[in-house]
């Protein structure tokens, strides 16, 4: 009987000491990957804006002709 309660006793022992590691393990990925994506994310983000600036100019550019151009002919009538 006291070797049955060793037993029990051991393996709820490692089982504990399995359940830790892996929680530590797991917040040791987890704090790893947030680390190495970070970086990646704020340079991505930056080239973003930037695409962004640039696409608002052109569509800006391209709206300032249009209206230019609309605004020098004569208005047409429909028949």
């Amino acid at each position: 009987m006291i070797i049955l309660i060793f037993l029990v006793g051991s393996l709820l022992g490692l089982l504990l000491g399995l359940l830790f590691g892996a929680l530590l393990c797991i917040r040791f990925i987890r704090q790893e990957v947030a680390g190495d994506i970070g970086p990646q994310l704020r340079k991505i983000q930056s080239h973003l804006d930037a695409l962004e600036a640039d696409v608002g100019l052109a569509i800006g550019t391209r709206y300032a002709d249009v209206s230019a151009r609309l605004a020098q002919e004569p208005p047409r009538s429909f028949q």
